[in-house]
């Protein structure tokens, strides 16, 4: 069968590579080093939320340029986390509007003093539209949720008299419009009757609450004034050896030198290179594999990168490592394959959520997250349905779980939001998503919407548009979206390198008939493979299932009916996944929070795991699958095995 659209990167040539470093401006992770330092911000910050009626007091009354405290009645706001889950009073829990941050900040000395270096504020994100001051100065603003943005403060700090304490003021507006990613619509209840004047109320068109504020880390970071910007790597497989594509950018100065080392994991030099692009060859090359798939996966090489220059104010050097995992990627028409061999996902989809910490980010839910993953046997997610924290995709690239990174395009329900403006948007959003995890190699497929409402011809040609941008950005990696729309009508699944479906047999209608879903997802994969030639993964499917409520025989929302769903479900994946279906995700990992609804019981419960990741009896019968289809494939000619590997801890 022909390969598709992906190959390994020494056939595609350089045309392809330079495609891929078309973004302007780099967006690497901060990381400390000789030349650079870090400031961590996350803690207490002060907060207040603007409840006047036309949510603008703040700006009228100019709250950034003076402490908040002074503005009036502020609260303790942790960051990071989401901030509606924090407080006490119930009209924050679902605040629409601006809200409002400030942080006071003493900088060491030298920040200040030494005119070689570049002091920078970034936010980890922001959502959903973020307004940022320093020492009542606006420095920037930045539109889009859960990426990252940051600004160059030194001129502000480096003047006399020389500052040592900063006051960062942070607006942020969580409001969504037809135009936002994800979209919403605002509704005026006019009925004075009924509701106060000038009442208003929030629509959006997802399954999942719209938590908002500082959810991830705000730092300030240092680097010299000339200074590595952004690398981008790209890697493929020559006979034995890796081959290791670079290119590097440098801001600040022309007259330059640049080293580059390729070390292993055990810190030896196996490559080296000079100048701002080249390729390096590793003889004999440790693959990064799946996890499961091999018996020493996730391998990862350090791409050092070494900067001297010289400037008016004297030499300058700057340092950057960059994790580089070697592997290649192909598809076909009924395979998806890592290293060249066929890889099947077997994992879940997930929410940044749990319990007060709204979609905050939190390293002890992140490492019990990863625990859990491994203990089910899972080897892969989709980022349902933002970006997730770079430090979620680290921990992808070290232990080798393979990541579908979607973007905010959910809730792309109604004609009116297939708009040039909301387009124009959409591309941007694609363009920082990719510019952020473009060198993370367990991102292997980039997903640009979840269930649009792909069957109307306008949401054709923009989802059309947001695809090709997005594959020029980046050639190495396949692009699809989630469809839940019908085969013969979906307008955009021509364009994808993959087709990914959602379907809720026997939940969203035919209530409780769990004796129809083998026939209805047999003819859904037929009829659209047939049409697409296209290999296909069930990106979602699943049932709400409340803990501790059983009945036999099996009755919605009891564990009994979710575990009897799934064993349905996988009858069909098991005939399908030897032909041309590449993947099963379940919906969901851990249940999450939704807005307030007669169908929704603090929040949705399709999760095998509960938002206390506590198992459901679900959450068995998918690791007694997982395992025995990891196993199959780690030993493909002997009988496969059932049960789990008990020395399989995450360590």
């Amino acid at each position: 069968m022909a390969l598709r659209t992906l190959v390994a990167w020494s056939a595609l040539g350089l045309l392809l590579w330079r495609c891929a470093l078309a973004l302007q401006g780099g967006m690497l992770y901060p990381q400390e080093s000789p030349s650079r330092e870090r400031k961590e911000l996350d803690g207490l910050w002060s907060f207040r939320a603007d409840f006047s009626g036309n949510r603008r007091r703040g700006f009228e009354e100019q709250w950034y340029r003076r402490p908040l405290r002074e503005s009036g009645p502020t609260l303790d706001m942790p960051v990071p986390s989401s901030f509606n889950d924090i407080g006490q009073d119930w009209h924050l829990w679902d605040f629409v509007g601006w809200v409002w941050y400030e942080r006071e900040v003493i900088l060491p000395e030298r920040w200040t003093q030494d005119l070689r270096t570049r002091v920078v504020l970034r936010i980890g994100s922001a959502h959903s539209y973020a307004i940022v001051w320093v020492n009542g100065v606006d420095m920037l603003e930045h539109e889009g949720g859960y990426l990252p943005f940051e600004a160059d403060i030194s001129n502000l700090v480096q003047v006399g008299p020389l500052p040592s304490r900063l006051r960062i003021t942070i607006a942020i507006n969580n409001t969504l419009t037809p135009t936002t990613l994800p979209p919403g619509t605002i509704q005026y209840m006019n009925d004075t009757s009924k509701y106060p004047k000038g009442y208003f109320v929030q629509n959006i068109y997802f399954d999942f609450f719209n938590y908002a504020g500082l959810q991830r880390s705000v730092l300030l970071y240092t680097t010299p004034t000339t200074y590595i910007d952004d690398i981008t790597v790209t890697t493929s497989v020559e006979q034995d050896s890796g081959l290791v594509n670079y290119q590097i950018s440098v801001k600040g100065s022309n007259l330059f030198e640049l080293e580059v080392r390729l070390l292993d994991a055990e810190n030896k030099v196996v490559a080296n290179g000079t100048g701002t692009q080249g390729q390096l060859k590793v003889p004999g090359a440790s693959l990064w594999w799946p996890y499961l798939m091999h018996e020493r996966p996730a391998y990862l090489y350090s791409l050092e990168v070494r900067l001297t220059a010289q400037t008016s104010l004297g030499p300058v050097s700057d340092f950057y490592s960059l994790p580089v995992g070697i592997r290649t990627m192909a598809v076909t028409e009924s395979q998806f394959l890592i290293n060249g061999k066929p890889f099947y996902f077997h994992g879940v989809n997930k929410h940044e959520d749990a319990d007060i910490r709204g979609k905050g980010f939190d390293w002890p839910l992140l490492v019990k997250d990863f625990n859990l993953l491994r203990w089910l046997g899972a080897n892969a997610f989709r980022t349902s349905h933002y970006p997730y924290a770079e430090e979620v995709l680290q921990m992808c690239d070290r232990h080798g779980i393979v990541v579908i990174d979607e973007c905010p395009g959910v809730g792309l329900a109604l004609p009116q939001f297939f708009n040039n403006v909301s387009l124009h948007h959409h591309m941007r959003v694609m363009e920082e998503v990719v510019r952020r995890d473009k060198n993370h190699p367990a991102v292997v497929m980039w997903s640009v919407a979840n269930e649009p409402a792909s069957h109307l011809e306008s949401a054709g040609y923009y989802l059309k548009m947001v695809i090709a941008h997005t594959k020029a950005l980046d050639p190495s990696r396949p692009v699809t979206f989630v469809t839940k729309s019908s085969y013969s009508a979906d307008k955009a699944a021509p364009y994808v390198d993959v087709i990914c479906l959602n379907s809720y047999y026997s939940w969203y209608h035919d209530f409780g008939h769990l004796e129809l879903i083998q026939r209805q997802l047999t003819t859904q994969f037929e009829n659209w493979y047939k049409t697409y030639q296209k290999p296909i993964i069930q990106s979602e499917y699943g049932a709400e299932a409340i803990a501790g409520f059983h009945q036999d025989p099996p009755l919605m929302f009891t564990e009994e009916y979710q575990k009897s769903l799934l064993e349905q479900y996988h009858v069909v994946l098991d005939q399908k996944r030897r032909k041309y279906v590449v993947g099963e995700l379940i919906w969901n990992f851990a249940d999450f929070m939704t807005e307030q609804s007669p169908l929704r019981v603090l929040g949705n419960k399709k999760g095998i795991f509960t938002r206390q990741r506590q198992p459901k009896s679900a959450a068995f019968l998918l690791r007694e699958r997982y395992w025995k289809i990891a196993n199959e494939t780690r030993y493909p000619h002997s009988v496969a095995k059932s049960q789990c590997l008990e020395n399989s801890a995450f360590t």
